[in-house]
C-alpha cells in the first residue's frame, strides 16, 4: 500500500488525527489516526466506525467517480468516528464526524490550505506563533461554561457539529448536516416497547465488549446502573465498577453505587476525592482540554477513570446520553409547567397578565404575588430563551460581569442563536422533543461527552457509550412524549421498562451525576482558596471581567452561598488556569 506524504501511524496516537489538504494541488498530509489508501483515495479516521461495505477498503472501492453526495456516502458509516476522505487527483476532500458528536474534529482554512485535527492544538505548528483568541469564544464560554460547536476559543477556527461534514470540491467549500434524528410520536403497544428497550440496551452493551479488561462508571443513577447491570448479565465473572465519593454533605453518591453493586454482584472500587486531590489535579485537568472547559464534574470523571486505569482497566463503559434520550433533566418539568401559560387566551396574556407582571409595585413584593409574577415573566418568554432564566451570567447581568471594552468585541445574542439552531426542528415536534434535541447537542455533545472522553484520555482509558447506540437512539426518538414524563415523573417509560431489572434504590434516586463540591471546598480549604484568589486576580488584569464583579463574586461565595456562587468561581478559575497554561 502506498503511504500518503507525511503519514505516521503510531499506536499511541490512533485516537488523534491531524493533517492538511492543499486545495490548490490536492496534496494530503496526515498524522496519527488509522488510515487506508486505495485506488487514489485516502481514508483516515479516529473512533470505531462500522462500514456497511464491511471494511474501509471495500467502502473506498465502492465510492462513485462522480460528485460525492455526502448524505448518501455517510449513510453507510455508523458508530463513533471522525474521518477525513480525500481524493488528491480530483482535489476533493471531505471531513465528517459521527451522528452524535462522540468523536471531535476541528478545522481552519487559510491561504488555500485546509487544516484539520482531533484537537485544536493540532491545527497550529508547535513552534509557530500563538493562535489569536476569539473574544466571542471567551464570552460563549462564560455563558455556557464551555464553547459549543461550531465556535472555538480561537479566531477563524471551527469545530464540526454532530452529524455534520465539510466538503471541499470543485474549488468550493461547503458545510452541511448529513443526518437528523427522526423524532416522531408513534403509538406502539406499551409492553412490546418496554421489551424492545430492554433488548436494545442489552445489545448495545454487548456490542461494546471485547477481550480487553473492561469496567464501568457507576454513580448509582439510572444509566450507569443499567449499563453495569447489562454488562454483569453478559459477563461470567464480577464486573469491575468504579465510582468516586466525597466527604461533603449532599455530594456523596456512594450509597447508591454500593446498592447497585450489591444488586448485580459488581466488584466496586470507591475512590474518595479530597480537596488536596482537587488542588493537585486542577492544573492538569485544565491543561488537558484544548480550549477552556468549565464543567466541574470533569475532575470526578478523571479520578474515577484514573482509579480504573490503576486497576488495569483499558475500557470503561459510561452511561451518558440517557437523560437526553428518555427525558431525565429536571428543567423539562419546569418548562412543561410554564407551557400551561400559553393555553390561556392570547388577549388575557398579552393585554393583562404579561403587562401587569412587568410592573414593580409594593403589591408585587408579597410572597404569593411575587411567585405568580415570576411565573408569568418566565412563561412569557419564547423558547428556548425561556430555558435560560437561571443562567448564571444572565442573572448576574452581562454588563455587570464584563467590561465595556470587552463587550464591544462580541455579539451578545450569539449564545441564543446557538440555542435556537439546536432547538428548532420540525414544527410538529412536541415541546419535550424540541428540548431533547437541544440537549442532545448542547448538554451531551458539547459538554458531557467532551468531559468524559477527555478525562478518560488523560487517565489513559478508552471510554465507550452504549446508550448512544444508533438503534437505541432511534428507538427513543419515536416514543410518545407523554410516556417519557408521566404525572410529573421524569424518565417514566425508562423506569417502568427496567423496574424488574434495576434495584429499588436506583429507581427512586434523584438525578445527581458525580457533582464536585468545589464551591464548598474552595470557600474553606486554604490551598484551594489561595489558588482561586490568585487566578481571579490575574483574570481581572486582563480587562475582560470587571474587577468589582470578581471581588463581589468572591465575597458572596465565601459569605453567602458557597455552592451557588462556587459554580462561577470554578468557571472563571478554570478559564484563567487554561489561559496561563497556554501562554496567554
Amino acid at each position: 500500500m502506498e503511504k500518503t506524504t507525511g503519514m505516521q501511524i503510531q499506536g499511541a496516537l490512533t485516537d488523534r488525527l491531524a493533517g492538511s489538504f492543499d486545495t490548490r494541488t490536492g496534496d494530503v498530509q496526515l498524522h496519527g489516526g488509522c488510515q487506508v489508501e486505495q485506488a487514489g483515495r485516502i481514508l483516515a479516521w479516529t473512533g470505531r466506525p462500522r462500514f456497511d461495505a464491511g471494511t474501509p477498503e471495500a467502502f473506498l472501492a465502492g465510492l462513485p467517480d462522480s460528485d460525492w453526495n455526502p448524505d448518501a456516502l455517510l449513510a453507510h458509516i455508523h458508530g463513533p468516528f471522525a474521518l477525513v476522505l480525500a481524493e488528491p487527483a480530483r482535489r476533493r476532500c471531505l471531513l465528517a464526524v459521527d451522528r452524535l458528536g462522540i468523536q471531535p474534529l476541528a478545522w481552519r482554512e487559510a491561504a488555500g490550505c485546509l487544516r484539520f485535527a482531533s484537537d485544536l492544538d493540532g491545527l497550529f505548528p508547535a513552534d509557530g506563533p500563538r493562535p489569536e483568541l476569539d473574544p466571542q469564544g471567551v464570552f460563549d464560554y462564560v455563558y455556557f461554561h464551555m464553547i459549543p460547536a461550531p465556535r472555538t476559543i480561537y479566531r477563524d477556527t471551527h469545530k464540526l457539529e454532530p452529524a455534520s461534514c465539510l466538503v471541499f470540491d470543485a474549488q468550493r467549500m461547503r458545510q452541511r448536516r448529513y443526518w437528523r434524528l427522526a423524532y416522531a410520536e408513534t403509538r406502539p403497544e406499551r409492553a412490546a416497547a418496554e421489551a424492545r428497550l430492554r433488548s436494545l440496551l442489552e445489545t448495545a452493551v454487548a456490542a461494546q465488549l471485547e477481550d480487553r479488561p473492561t469496567g464501568t462508571f457507576l454513580s448509582g443513577g439510572l444509566d450507569s446502573t443499567a449499563v453495569s447491570g447489562m454488562f454483569a448479565r453478559l459477563h461470567p465473572g464480577p464486573v469491575p465498577a468504579f465510582t468516586v465519593g466525597f466527604e461533603a454533605e449532599g455530594y456523596d453518591e456512594t450509597p447508591w453505587a454500593r446498592a447497585a453493586a450489591a444488586h448485580f454482584g459488581l466488584k466496586l472500587r470507591v475512590r474518595y476525592v479530597t480537596p488536596e486531590d482537587v488542588l493537585e489535579a486542577l492544573p492538569q485537568v485544565a491543561a488537558a482540554q484544548d480550549e477552556p472547559f468549565g464543567n466541574a464534574s470533569a475532575l470526578a470523571a478523571y479520578f474515577c477513570a484514573r482509579s480504573a486505569r490503576e486497576s488495569g482497566i483499558e475500557i470503561l463503559l459510561a452511561g451518558d446520553g440517557g437523560d437526553e434520550l428518555f427525558a431525565g433533566n429536571t428543567r423539562y418539568l419546569k418548562q412543561l409547567r410554564l407551557a400551561h401559560y400559553e393555553r390561556l387566551p392570547a388577549v388575557l396574556r398579552d393585554r393583562l397578565l404579561t403587562p401587569l407582571a412587568r410592573l414593580d409595585t409594593p403589591l408585587h413584593r408579597l410572597p404569593l404575588v411575587r411567585k405568580a409574577v415570576s411565573y408569568v415573566r418566565q412563561a412569557s418568554l419564547p423558547m428556548p430563551e425561556r430555558m435560560e432564566s437561571y443562567n448564571l451570567l444572565l442573572r448576574a447581568g452581562i454588563t455587570q460581569v464584563f467590561t465595556p471594552e470587552f463587550l464591544a468585541e462580541v455579539e451578545l445574542d450569539e449564545p441564543l442563536r446557538l440555542l435556537e439552531a439546536a432547538y428548532r426542528g420540525d414544527e410538529s415536534f412536541s415541546l419535550l422533543k424540541h428540548m431533547l434535541a437541544l440537549d442532545l447537542k448542547i448538554t451531551l455533545a458539547d459538554n458531557d461527552l467532551r468531559k468524559v472522553s477527555r478525562m478518560c484520555r488523560l487517565a489513559g482509558v478508552e471510554v465507550r457509550y452504549p446508550m448512544l447506540d444508533e438503534e437505541l437512539v432511534g428507538f427513543s426518538a419515536t416514543l410518545p412524549s407523554p410516556w417519557l414524563i408521566e404525572r410529573g415523573e421524569l424518565r417514566a417509560f425508562y423506569r417502568r421498562a427496567l423496574a424488574d431489572f434495576l434495584p429499588r434504590a436506583t429507581l427512586e434516586k434523584s438525578k445527581h451525576g458525580f457533582g464536585l463540591p468545589f464551591g464548598v471546598w474552595s470557600a474553606e480549604h486554604p490551598g484551594l482558596a489561595q489558588r482561586v484568589d490568585a487566578a481571579l486576580e490575574r483574570l481581572a488584569r486582563r480587562g475582560w471581567i470587571r474587577a468589582d464583579y470578581l471581588a463581589d463574586l468572591r465575597r458572596r461565595h465565601t459569605r453567602e452561598h458557597a455552592a451557588y456562587y462556587g459554580v462561577m468561581v470554578w468557571v472563571l478559575t478554570l478559564l484563567e488556569t487554561w489561559l496561563a497554561h497556554h501562554g496567554y
